[in-house]
């Protein structure tokens, strides 16, 4: 597959499960500003932008500015290429317009149904922006919901699997791994008694299947526990290491070493998923926010590797005003 073919695959995983959730997120936090009154709108709206690395602006926020700032901004805070996970998460527009342009670039390696669910609901967005402000925010979240919802289902009922498609699943689960890690950032120092994790379930699809699991039983530590390290729930962290290193694994055709793995990628998410792994139990809270910034920092580090290993053969060469050549770099991204 063509260096140029894999990386459009990547990135499309990447900001098609950017936006969905954003979207997520944003949808939860509207919400509980519409629904509780004793919760500061200015205060919230600074947490959620300082959890997604968007800049706040000046003055005031409210429901209607975050909404304008995180949904519907255009070209803020522009992110993507090797180092897009340690910047701003950028807005749900900007999202999926990056996605339907990477995947306009790439479209001998997507489907035609894949295709025409990005540029559908891209060339919806403005009349689901219009409609959300006659009906309230959700409007649009939902649409954006759906549709990820969507064309998740397509990539995996109309690609074969192979190269193209672990491309894609790579992309979608690196950034699902830096998504919820910001979400539970968010909530790092909140008492164990707190609704404000109910807000983490929800806004991670995982209040039914917690429940569930736990027969209802709201406590912050099983919270942390269940969306950091369940193994059968696809949106947890552990769940999305894992499957990144499966793609991995399948994308690299060298034959095995017999001492350790030569990739890079490889073990970098190997020391990531082998911590969570062999947590011990009852530990999970313990210096959470220091996990948490860890695995921040390997998906930074993780995605410099794999565009320096898959995407960029050749590192660029930048110059200095004197015309002479400095070290090499990862080349920017999409």
């Amino acid at each position: 597959m063509l260096a140029r073919n894999a990386e459009s695959l990547y990135w499309i995983g990447r900001y098609v499960e950017r936006a969905d959730d954003t979207a997520r997120i944003l949808d939860v936090a509207v919400h509980q500003l519409f629904e509780d009154s004793t919760v500061d709108p200015d205060r919230s709206s600074r947490l959620l932008l300082r959890v997604l690395g968007i800049d706040p602006p000046a003055g005031p926020l409210d429901v209607w500015s975050l909404t304008d700032l995180v949904a519907f901004g255009r070209d803020r805070n522009p992110v993507g290429g090797a180092t897009g996970t340690s910047g701003a998460v950028g807005s749900i527009v900007d999202s999926v317009s990056r996605a339907r342009e990477n995947a306009r670039g790439a479209r001998e390696v997507t489907s035609t149904e894949m295709w025409e669910c990005l540029n559908t609901t891209y060339n919806g967005l403005a009349e689901r922006e219009r409609a959300s402000r006659r009906l309230g925010p959700h409007e649009f979240f939902s649409y954006v919901e759906t549709r990820a919802a969507m064309f998740a289902g397509l990539a995996d009922s109309t690609l074969s699997r192979d190269d193209g498609y672990r491309f894609l699943l790579l992309g979608r689960s690196v950034e699902r791994v830096d998504m919820i890690v910001r979400l539970l950032l968010s909530r790092v120092g909140d008492r164990n008694s707190s609704p404000a994790w109910v807000t983490v379930l929800r806004s991670a699809g995982a209040q039914d299947t917690y429940l569930r699991t736990y027969r209802g039983a709201l406590d912050a530590h099983r919270v942390v526990e269940f969306i950091l390290l369940d193994r059968l729930f696809p949106r947890s962290v552990f769940h999305a290491i894992r499957q990144a290193e499966l793609c991995l694994d399948q994308l690299d055709t060298r034959p095995h070493s017999r001492v350790g793995t030569r990739d890079e990628a490889q073990r970098i998410l190997g020391r990531a998923r082998s911590e969570l792994e062999f947590l011990p139990p009852g530990m999970v809270m313990e210096d959470l926010q220091v996990r948490l910034l860890a695995l921040q920092d390997t998906c930074r580090e993780l995605g410099e590797v794999i565009a320096q290993q898959y995407f960029h053969s050749a590192p660029w060469v930048a110059w200095t005003d004197a015309g002479a050549s400095v070290s090499a770099g990862v080349e920017g991204g999409r």
